[in-house]
C-alpha cells in the first residue's frame, strides 16, 4: 500500500493509503460481502459511506433536531482512521456471518505496511488507512458498536447524527450535554480512541426562542456547513432561526479552487469549452451547498462570474473596456442562461 499525503482543510496533511489495482479489486469484493451482512443492522442516524445516504440527509436531520433541542454536543474523534484498534475491528467483523476468506484478508490488509514517498516501508500496529476500499465499511462497523449502539442504550433521550468519525448529539439541557460528553470521553478511551479536545464542544442553539445567557459557543460546523442563528422569513414575518449554511472553511476551499483554474489565461478556449471545463464542479457545489440557505452560496458563484468576465476581456480585444464587456455580458447571460449552471441563480459578478 502506497502512502500519499493530501492537505487537510484544517491545516497539515492527511495520509491516504493507496492499494495496488489487484488489492483494490479484492478489497471492493470483500467490502461488498461485509456490507451485505451489516448494512441492515446499522443505525438510522449513521450517514457516512452508506448507500442512498450522505451529507444532505445528515445536515437536514441535524437542522430539524436543532429546532427541537436547545443544546448540541459537537464531537470529533481525534485521528480516528490512524488510531482505531485492529483487534476490535476484527472482533466486530467476526461477530457477523462473513466468509472465512473475508476475515483472513481483513487481517492481512490491516497489518499491511505502507510505502512512504521516499520508498521506505512503515510498519503499522493500528488504524485503517483512508483510501482503502474496505476501510469505510470497517470504520462504520466499528463505530456502530463503539458509538451508535452505545448511545442508543445509554442515552436514548439524546438523538445524534454521525458521519464516519464526526457526530452531533442533541440534548435538552446543558447539564445533560456535559453528562454525555464525560461519558463519551470514557467510552472512547475504552475502545482505544480519544475525543479531539479542540473540536469537541457544547453549543447553545441560540435563536429568537432561546435567548438565555451562555458564555460558550453558539455555532458549530458539521460536514461543511455552519449552524448558527440567522435571520429568516416566515408566515409571521422576520425571525431568527438556528439554521445551516455553507461554512467559511468550505467557502475558502472553493474560492482557492476557482482561483487555481486561472480562467483569464484560457483564451484558447471557446465559450463551450470553458463551460465544459467547469460545469461539473459548479453543479456539484450547487447540489452540495445549495440545499440549505443557498443565498449564502451566491457570493461564491458571483466570484466565478468575475473570473469569466476577466476571461472575456482578455480573449476579446473589443471587450477590454469595462462598459463594452458588461453590455456583452448582459447579452450572453440573457441569450444562453444555461451555458453555466449557476447562471440560473446568479448572473451578477463580484471580485
Amino acid at each position: 500500500m502506497k502512502a500519499v499525503e493530501i492537505p487537510r482543510a484544517s491545516g497539515g496533511t492527511r495520509v491516504l493509503g493507496v492499494p495496488s489495482v489487484a488489492d483494490r479489486v479484492a478489497q471492493t469484493v470483500a467490502a461488498a460481502r461485509i456490507e451485505a451482512v451489516v448494512e441492515p443492522l446499522f443505525h438510522d442516524d449513521s450517514f457516512g459511506y452508506r448507500p442512498r445516504r450522505g451529507v444532505p440527509g445528515a445536515v437536514g436531520r441535524c437542522r430539524e433536531r436543532c429546532w427541537r433541542y436547545d443544546w448540541v454536543l459537537d464531537l470529533d474523534v481525534q485521528a480516528f482512521f490512524d488510531s482505531v484498534p485492529w483487534d476490535l475491528i476484527v472482533k466486530a467483523v467476526e461477530a457477523h456471518a462473513v466468509p472465512p476468506w473475508v476475515l483472513l484478508y481483513v487481517r492481512r490488509w490491516l497489518a499491511a505496511p505502507v510505502q512512504m514517498p521516499d520508498g521506505s516501508l512503515a510498519q503499522r500496529d493500528k488504524g485503517t488507512p483512508q483510501g482503502s476500499a474496505v476501510s469505510p465499511v470497517l470504520a462504520n462497523l466499528f463505530m456502530h458498536y463503539a458509538f451508535d449502539v452505545w448511545m442508543a442504550r445509554n442515552f436514548p433521550d439524546c438523538p445524534f447524527e454521525r458521519y464516519a468519525d464526526d457526530a452531533v448529539v442533541h440534548c435538552h439541557t446543558e447539564e445533560r450535554a456535559r453528562q454525555v460528553r464525560a461519558a463519551l470521553e470514557e467510552r472512547m478511551s475504552e475502545v482505544g480512541l480519544r475525543l479531539h479536545p479542540d473540536k469537541t464542544q457544547i453549543v447553545y442553539c441560540k435563536d429568537d426562542n432561546r435567548r438565555g445567557h451562555y458564555d460558550g459557543p453558539v455555532s458549530f460546523d458539521f460536514l461543511g456547513f455552519t449552524f448558527r442563528a440567522r435571520s429568516a422569513s416566515g408566515k409571521r414575518g422576520r425571525f431568527t432561526g438556528f439554521t445551516p449554511a455553507i461554512s467559511r472553511k468550505a467557502e475558502a476551499r472553493i474560492s482557492a479552487e476557482v482561483s487555481s483554474w486561472r480562467l483569464r489565461r484560457r483564451v484558447n478556449l471557446s465559450w463551450a469549452d470553458l463551460a465544459a471545463m467547469v460545469r461539473a464542479k459548479i453543479s456539484g457545489w450547487m447540489n452540495s451547498y445549495g440545499r440549505f440557505r443557498r443565498s449564502e452560496l451566491y457570493p461564491l458563484l458571483a466570484r466565478i462570474n468575475y473570473h469569466i468576465q476577466q476571461w472575456m476581456r482578455r480573449k476579446y480585444r473589443r471587450l477590454r473596456p469595462v462598459k463594452a464587456m458588461l453590455e456583452a455580458w448582459e447579452r450572453v447571460t440573457a441569450q444562453y442562461p444555461r451555458l453555466f449552471p449557476h447562471w440560473q441563480w446568479v448572473t451578477w459578478a463580484w471580485q
